[in-house]
């Protein structure tokens, strides 16, 4: 393939789509090559979870369900030592609920602090609240209708519309959504299902702020909230750091929020309580977890935040207090779809006790597998444009490639998320077809994270696993490159 010229990227990815058959039958014969036998196939992930293949428990975990599943106690004992917990980590001003799933806490927070109210006479007003153009923008950034109205259509096939990929209702009445583009950050057309990508390793933070501090000076009448991801690496344009390692970006978005007095909600899914990034330095309000993703505990998510706004959410929840001098409560409420359950519960105070007391069952997997990473790019041809980085936030090593279309090249083939909901994302279905779980690996990024059959029962890494893992991802950027002729 090399030599090969494109005549644009429409040539590009029109040129992949055709070879797709082609591809896959190289990546076939590399999976044999490396290791990928069929006992590993569909058992081992590049991943700690995805939405479809939750995280495995560790054993003192599964032990904590187990319990909980054969006494008769009131869900309520578990709140409150999962509250507990949280405020002896993060200080009596803080406060904790569980929930179902991430995506629940950001509908609880959305409905109960951003959107206006129902009761009074007259029409509803409308409110606003801010985001930056950020990946994943379909969860925190969807709840309301995209303004500008340029972005209108930005979430049509994902998340927000009723149908397989969506959530019915989820655009909230009278609420809308102002999208600022970041400084720095490249919004560039990529993919076969073409769609725009955000670029954001250039991402300047404070030019960045400045523009979101303007932005929010014309919405002023109308503002009632600022949202983002809760993410510290670089390809999630969170590159730049205070000297605590507190993403300034996001230190700034909470600065704001309290100049207007208004929640700053952080969607920090991929991310770790305790250990990860921490509200009280990025000034956020509340932030939310899907702790099945990397925490390992079972399916449920969960929100931590300021009391001031946690009031509001745990009354939403029915979980605040209750009449007839019954001190507290685990309700049901205009919430009961939310309900995680006891042994879900149980299960996260485990999860967290078992962080808190020991942080090195997060921090040293995750070494073990980026010096793997390390050492198995050394040789990669392009090793100068990948940046290649860790973060205990997100237990999570990323690979970016965005550099290798560096001034004006064509480089790594970059697929959006539109063609991960399309099947047309030929990396990570080039994932299964090798026999690995797929992981997040769109917009010019790939995380990799322990789980899926690289951690054993204690939480160790399995290290001939994992290296499979990560030779898989060598291999499948290594054979793209070629067909696209740079290498």
């Amino acid at each position: 393939m090399n030599g090969r010229k494109f005549k644009n990227k429409f040539d590009l990815y029109r040129f992949l789509d055709l070879k797709r058959q082609e591809i896959f039958l190289e990546l076939k014969k590399a999976a044999k090559e490396i290791g990928i036998s069929e006992e590993h196939k569909g058992k081992i992930g590049a991943t700690g979870a995805i939405s479809s293949t939750h995280s495995t428990l560790r054993k003192e975990v599964i032990k904590e369900v187990t319990e909980s599943m054969k006494k008769v106690i009131n869900s309520a004992v578990y709140l409150e030592k999962l509250r507990d917990l949280i405020k002896d980590v993060y200080g009596d001003n803080y406060d904790a609920t569980p929930v179902s799933t991430c995506e629940a806490a950001l509908w609880v927070c959305f409905d109960s602090l951003v959107t206006p109210a129902f009761q009074g006479r007259g029409d509803k007003s409308i409110v606003r609240y801010i985001v930056p153009y950020e990946k994943h923008l379909h969860h925190h950034g969807a709840y309301g209708r995209p303004f500008p109205p340029k972005y209108k259509d930005l979430f049509s096939d994902r998340g927000v519309t009723a149908g397989e990929l969506g959530f019915y209702g989820k655009r909230l009445e009278n609420l809308e959504t102002v999208i600022v583009p970041l400084v720095g950050a490249k919004y560039e057309v990529h993919g076969i299902k073409e769609f725009t990508t955000p670029l954001l390793l250039g991402v300047n933070a404070k030019e960045s702020y400045q523009k979101i501090k303007t932005t929010a000076e014309r919405h002023a009448d109308k503002l009632a909230a600022f949202a983002s991801l809760g993410y510290d690496l670089p390809g999630y344009g969170y590159g730049e750091k205070d000297d605590k390692g507190a993403p300034l970006l996001q230190k700034y978005l909470g600065k704001l929020s309290k100049e207007y007095d208004i929640p700053y909600i952080v969607d920090n899914a991929w991310g770790l309580p305790i250990i990860g990034t921490d509200l009280r330095q990025t000034n956020a309000s509340l932030i939310l977890y899907s702790m099945d993703k990397v925490a390992g505990a079972p399916t449920s998510g969960l929100i931590i935040g300021e009391e001031e706004y946690m009031i509001n959410i745990l009354r939403a929840l029915g979980m605040h207090s209750q009449r007839y001098g019954i001190k507290k409560a685990y309700g049901k409420a205009a919430y009961v779809t939310l309900d995680p359950g006891k042994e879900a519960i149980a299960g996260q105070v485990a999860t967290l006790s078992q962080i808190k007391e020991d942080p090195s069952i997060i921090s040293k997997p995750l070494e073990e597998l980026y010096n793997i990473t390390l050492e198995v790019f050394e040789s990669f041809p392009l090793r100068d444009k990948l940046v290649i980085s860790k973060s205990l936030n997100s237990f999570a090593v990323e690979i970016n490639y965005e550099k290798t279309w560096d001034e004006g090249r064509v480089g790594i083939p970059i697929f959006t998320i539109e063609d991960m909901y399309a099947g047309s994302n030929l990396i990570q279905e080039g994932m299964k077809v090798m026999g690995i779980i797929p992981t997040i690996a769109y917009d010019a990024n790939i995380m990799l994270s322990p789980g899926l059959g690289t951690l054993d029962e204690e939480g160790n890494l399995i290290h001939e696993n994992a290296e499979i893992v990560v030779k898989a991802i060598y291999k499948i950027l290594e054979i793209f490159g070629k067909y696209v002729g740079l290498f």
